[in-house]
């Protein structure tokens, strides 16, 4: 994963200086200790930060040594202009915390007055118009201080990793796909650079690379994990597809570090190309590359927020198709806790990583005939992985902009089960408490497009920080079921 940013803390002690300055360093001492502990890279500011000076020193000394994360630590009461000087001027994602009171006989010569004192640092903070990070429990002891910020820290790569993105897209959206519709306003909002090129682009760039003797050894590969795959007389197209993508993006990743592509995947490449992308983009995502499917740019920019938050890759489906009564009867009734409402299969042709699958071969797509393909009409839609995903909990999440240009997201946590379907493409069946609700009073509501990022594990309250810590004015959740939704109308009820 050399596609996201790997994170540094810098710890800085603070001090009100009518306050026991050994109270924050011992403080210092022992979260830097939980922390080396973890495993977690970190460097401990020496310097005690009393004064506006001693900020700024401060800020140096973490620059110096590398950090790209500060974790604010407050041992007492805490100076509310030094500490969120440093917060205004750290270039970086901050996070504060403050001891807690650890002994009843240090409540006299020792007592932190860390409640009152993170009240003053937050109000602070608004009047400088910075945002910073305020764990659910930012005051606790050095072990629990250390939790939060392992909490922090998928959170801040995300930050950083947005910093220093840029998503670069060939080709316009499919026609008929508003939905992937991508006001690019307020991907600059987010600090985010975007690179837009033609399909003739790409298509050129291909075939520049004809005969390119790296692709030998990529298509070798593929064989490989593919475990003989009946069409390996496709691979070496593919394989050079893959060099030419990846040569594209160290070519013009420009001022950025890192990057992400949304590419127009039919109906014109697959004449181009003789291929469709969808295997080789998933391979590009199991690097910690993602390429959003039909130019969906804020689906790329998803999927890229994920493998920051995990450091694992994802994918991109569609949010499909509900569930036959017959299925439901015959694989779901009696074995597993969940309403027939609660469920849905979610789809994509082909793009999800390999790695995610747990079952899969290299197929064609089945509703992408070619009219002008010999015979079957497959020929030119072959280079969709097809099969089941891997069963295991799941995060699916959205962070995009509306037709207006306005950004908003959603998080829901739930589970893909491991039931076999018979049907095409790459599928799951997933199960998301209240998904009837969630599906007509967020995604609906607030149209969301149909394409939704699937992360592995139950990422959902880092997904949630990181949103909040964007100032994303919405976010929408899947609520339980006496939690009523705004616009939900509290006299109908479900017969």
């Amino acid at each position: 994963m050399e596609n996201i940013p790997r994170i540094k803390i810098g710890l800085v002690a603070v001090s009100r200086d009518n306050f026991n300055q050994d109270l924050s360093r011992e403080t210092l001492r022992e979260v830097e200790a939980c922390c080396i502990e973890e495993g977690l890279s970190v460097f401990a500011c020496g310097l005690l930060v009393e004064s506006e000076q001693d900020a700024m020193q401060a800020l140096e000394n973490v620059r110096v040594n590398s950090c790209n994360v500060l974790v604010v630590l407050l041992g007492n009461f805490g100076p509310e202009t030094p500490e969120t000087i440093l917060a205004q001027y750290f270039p970086g994602p901050v996070m504060y915390a403050a001891a807690a009171e650890d002994a009843e006989n240090r409540l006299y010569a020792g007592r932190r007055d860390s409640y009152c004192g993170l009240l003053n640092c937050s109000y602070n903070l608004d009047l400088r118009n910075v945002r910073a990070y305020l764990p659910a429990n930012p005051i606790g002891s050095p072990a629990q201080i250390r939790d939060r910020i392992l909490e922090f820290a998928p959170v801040a790569r995300a930050l950083l990793g947005l910093k220093a993105l840029k998503i670069i897209t060939f080709g316009p959206r499919p026609k008929d796909f508003f939905a992937c519709n991508a006001p690019i306003k307020a991907l600059y909002d987010l600090g985010v650079e975007i690179q837009e090129n033609s399909e003739l682009d790409l298509a050129l760039a291909y075939k520049r690379h004809a005969g390119d003797p790296r692709a030998a050894e990529v298509a070798q590969e593929m064989a490989s994990e593919l475990h003989g795959t009946k069409y390996t007389d496709l691979l070496p197209q593919m394989a050079q597809y893959e060099v030419t993508l990846l040569d594209w993006l160290e070519e013009n990743k420009g001022a950025r570090r890192y990057v992400a592509f949304a590419n127009k995947c039919w109906p014109a490449f697959q004449q181009e190309f003789g291929f469709l992308p969808c295997y080789v983009h998933g391979r590009l995502g199991s690097r910690g590359i993602p390429v959003g499917c039909e130019t969906d740019v804020y689906g790329a920019l998803s999927e890229y927020i994920g493998i920051c938050v995990s450091g694992a890759p994802g994918t991109l489906l569609d949010i499909n198709n509900s569930i036959p009564e017959d299925l439901y009867a015959k694989h779901i009734s009696g074995r597993y806790p969940h309403a027939r409402e609660e469920l849905f299969i979610g789809f994509h042709c082909g793009n999800t990583p390999l790695s995610l699958m747990a079952e899969s071969e290299l197929r064609y797509k089945m509703n992408r005939k070619d009219p002008h393909a010999p015979e079957t009409g497959n020929e030119l839609t072959r280079g969709t992985l097809e099969g089941r995903m891997l069963p295991g909990e799941i995060s699916c999440y959205r962070l995009h902009s509306s037709a207006g240009g306005h950004l908003q997201a959603y998080v829901a946590q739930g589970e893909i089960l491991p039931v076999s379907m018979e049907t095409y493409g790459c599928h799951a069946l997933f199960a998301i408490p209240q998904m009837a609700r969630f599906y007509r009073y967020v995604l609906l509501e607030k149209h969301f497009p149909h394409h939704g990022a699937i992360l592995y594990g139950s990422h959902g309250a880092s997904l949630f920080d990181l949103f909040t810590y964007l100032d994303i004015p919405y976010i929408g959740y899947n609520r339980g079921k006496g939690d009523r939704y705004e616009k939900e109308n509290p006299f109908r009820r479900d017969k």
